[in-house]
């Protein structure tokens, strides 16, 4: 049995054909309404900002648990594990049905519409490939390039939700040393770079979010020399950091909620650790110094009295995107001594 969402038939457009002529077809009037809805508001929304990269459908509908984004010319589509059941040969039309219904909403061909089940995932799973090839493509936000790829892993390569937190980045980054903590595929790095950041410093433990990383930073002419990639622990790394009397004047940490990675020393729960990594980068940063901390763990309680500062500000009104309905998507602080 698969978990899902359905509906009884009503009507679609006219000239709508459902992705399966042989099953009964599952009714997407509500869905197909709801994003065609939201798509021309949010495509208008975009273009007036120059916004190529876009969230068109966020579980509006709780029918229809899907998220949709819209990366350029395609589309990554996931469904959300509702706890709903309903047969294996159901739940294939409903995909297909979905899909094709944004296919036509989005004028792009089903081909171009990346379908994924995205399940509670924990330690080494969050970032697993999914078992698909792939293909990787560069899309552009804020005047510069990334690589995703939508099918190859759970995740694309760029989380559209920490588009303004990038922003706000860029905007602090002259003449600062950046360092960029659980670094993904680097996209914080790019917009520090871009802002002027004297040089970085960017550490994850995964080879191929590092070769990743590299792979943005040549595509938007960093200096490689300038802008350092690290593979290491961030445990490890801040320790040794430390030690050695570094200093950085902008930190970005936006840690997984959970890794039990055999790479690592140890294993990361992000509620549970979160306090000795913020206090680890307050010993980096200079008296005027920031850190961006950020995590998307519902749950999250910020352990105020464990940290070795006062200087606590949450931003998350400002860094979660409008175009983001679930406004619980992050929750991010910005940090400085004191």
């Amino acid at each position: 049995m698969r978990q899902t969402g359905l509906h009884d038939n009503k009507s679609l457009p006219q000239d709508y054909t459902p992705a399966k002529q042989n099953f009964q077809v599952t009714d997407i009037s509500i869905f197909f309404n709801r994003l065609q809805k939201n798509f021309r508001h949010w495509s208008k929304w975009a273009k007036r900002r120059g916004i190529n990269c876009y969230r068109v459908y966020d579980r509006d509908v709780p029918e229809f648990p899907v998220a949709l984004d819209l990366y350029e010319q395609r589309a990554h589509l996931q469904e959300f594990d509702t706890g709903w059941q309903i047969g294996e040969e159901e739940h294939d039309l409903w995909v297909e049905s979905v899909r094709a219904a944004a296919s036509e909403v989005l004028a792009l061909p089903l081909a171009a519409i990346t379908f994924k089940q995205r399940r509670r995932q924990r330690g080494l799973t969050q970032y697993e490939k999914t078992g698909a090839r792939g293909e990787d493509f560069v899309v552009h936000e804020g005047g510069h390039r990334f690589i995703v790829n939508l099918e190859e892993y759970l995740d694309t390569g760029l989380f559209l939700d920490h588009r303004n937190t990038r922003r706000m980045v860029q905007e602090k980054a002259a003449g600062k040393r950046f360092l960029n903590l659980f670094a993904y595929t680097g996209s914080f790095t790019v917009y520090a770079a871009a802002g002027g950041a004297i040089r970085s410093t960017t550490v994850d433990l995964s080879n191929t979010y590092q070769d990743w990383a590299r792979r943005n930073f040549e595509l938007n002419g960093m200096n490689l020399e300038q802008h350092e990639l690290v593979r290491a622990d961030v445990f490890s790394f801040l320790d040794d950091e430390a030690r050695r009397g570094e200093h950085y004047d902008l930190i970005v940490m936006d840690p997984p909620t959970f890794s039990n990675s055999k790479k690592m020393s140890g294993v990361l729960d992000v509620q549970r650790d979160h306090a000795r990594l913020i206090n680890q980068c307050l010993k980096l940063l200079p008296e005027s110094g920031e850190l961006f901390f950020s995590t998307n763990l519902r749950s999250f309680q910020l352990d105020d009295t464990a940290l070795a500062t006062k200087n606590i500000k949450e931003i998350s009104s400002q860094t979660v995107p409008e175009d983001f309905r679930n406004k619980k998507i992050h929750r991010c602080w910005l940090i400085g001594k004191g």
